[in-house]
């Protein structure tokens, strides 16, 4: 018998199991109100970015910047956290992040210069770089195992819901209001964050140090390298589309903060109905085959975007299909790294969670330059060619792996490989299943990227 909370004893009582799962449930709500929070704060820049430049007179390209800023002090900082704080209580080290974060986002909303503001971007991402990969970590020990893909899901649906209302909604309050206001939301909502990690998940144990040669040795591998590398231009190709978004729309929103919202709302609800499409389309044809249609289509898409832009029907039809497509990207390529060797997934994912950082960091000053080449139309050009690029890793990472010197075995031998072949991929599935149930993201690929910026030391 069960109940509503989980396994219930047969006279109808809650078990012990089941009542530390419930209690569980607050501490997984706020881990996920963190999420929220770092997710937000990341991609609200882009709805944002004209009236935080008309605010601290300077132009959006600088501004711009300060997301490569953000992006290369997370993907710095996150695996020297690991190493170094190793043995901090992961409840205090999440504390202090959260410090970082509102201290961080309060110096850039109240910033006068561009520097002040890129400055308090930076101390943000401090805290976003203890905050993230933590979060994850902490999720998976706090509930039994048969439920842990259940808890990381609870904890990554923050980042959804930063990409589907946390960004449009403070996109829509920066323009009925002041840039400023969202931003001093996201600093309290910071510190009622850290108060409560405090109270709520003192006692978590830390995890244990993980050698820094098994973290090197996925890229050894030519396939975790194809990976990785779809996952870096696919991010860039996203972002160097979205971060200018507001100027790319500007003829079809008529510079309406309220109706950019409405487009980027779009673009992330398409992207959940899309992450879940991905996942059950690459179960049952596998994930070359639905990575290599999403990412044709992305081409196509991007190739022929500026033909859209004077319309806002045109637009929203766009912005439509781009969130329902690129969710159909980080499924399988997740999928694939995973199945590559499940025993090393958590190491693996790691370096695919730098590429995303990567990938965010270049988008800005790429994009720029093709705004100074061409003018802001020019960028779902770019981004075309990087996701023909991604494309491209993609199929590289997928050729066969030669064996070279390999003899053949007699029939019962190869009958035996064949059921353990058979069993490890059953159990990659599984593996590949509830990783991805953890790295779900929607379909921006800036809040992806902050799902898991993981290292291995944090997430055992």
């Amino acid at each position: 018998m069960t109940t509503a909370e989980g396994p219930a004893s047969e006279s109808g009582f809650v078990t012990p199991a089941a009542s530390a799962y419930r209690g569980a449930t607050v501490k997984l709500l706020l881990l996920a109100a963190a999420m929220f929070m770092v997710g937000t704060n990341a991609s609200i820049i882009a709805g944002l970015l004209p009236e935080i430049a008309h605010g601290l007179k300077a132009t959006q390209s600088t501004v711009s910047y300060s997301i490569t800023v953000y992006s290369v002090v997370v993907a710095i900082v996150a695996p020297v956290a690991s190493i170094v704080l190793v043995r901090m209580p992961r409840a205090v080290l999440m504390s202090i992040g959260a410090v970082f974060f509102s201290a961080g986002t309060l110096v850039a909303s109240l910033s006068t210069s561009a520097t002040g503001f890129v400055g308090g971007r930076a101390i943000a991402a401090l805290g976003g770089a203890a905050l993230v990969p933590t979060a994850g970590a902490v999720a998976a020990t706090l509930v039994p195992p048969e439920r842990r893909g259940r808890a990381l899901a609870l904890v990554s649906l923050g980042f959804t819901l930063s990409s589907v209302l946390g960004a449009p909604i403070g996109t829509a309050l920066g323009s009925l209001a002041s840039w400023r206001l969202p931003m001093l939301c996201l600093a309290g909502l910071g510190i009622i964050v850290g108060i409560g990690i405090g109270i709520f998940l003192r006692g978590v144990p830390t995890p244990p140090v993980t050698p820094l040669r098994h973290r090197l040795a996925p890229l050894a591998d030519r396939r975790v390298l194809g990976g990785i590398g779809t996952t870096l231009f696919i991010v860039v190709a996203f972002n160097v589309v979205f971060i200018f978004s507001a100027s790319l729309t500007a003829d079809a929103t008529g510079g309406s903060g309220v109706l950019l919202a409405a487009l980027l709302m779009t673009n992330g609800l398409a992207g959940i109905v899309g992450n879940f499409f991905a996942g059950r389309f690459t179960d049952r044809f596998g994930s070359r085959y639905v990575a290599v249609i999403a990412l044709s289509v992305i081409i196509v898409l991007l190739a022929v975007m500026p033909l859209a832009l004077g319309s806002l029907v045109a637009c929203l039809v766009v912005f439509l299909i781009w969130g329902l497509v690129s969710a159909g990207t980080s499924v399988p390529v997740q999928y694939r790294l995973i199945a590559i060797d499940p025993d090393d997934a958590v190491v693996t994912l790691s370096w695919n969670s730098t590429a995303m950082y990567v990938g965010i960091a270049l988008s800005p000053p790429l994009g720029n330059l093709a705004i100074g080449i061409g003018g802001v139309h020019l960028t779902p050009v770019v981004g075309a060619v990087c996701a023909a690029l991604a494309l491209c890793s993609f199929l590289i990472g997928t050729l066969p792996v030669r064996e070279r010197g390999r003899r053949r075995r007699p029939e019962a031998t190869r009958q035996v490989a064949k059921a353990a072949r058979t069993a490890r991929r059953a159990e990659s599935d599984s593996l590949a299943s509830n990783a991805i149930a953890s790295n779900a993201t929607g379909s921006n690929p800036t809040a992806q990227g902050l799902t898991a910026p993981t290292t291995a030391g944090c997430e055992h």
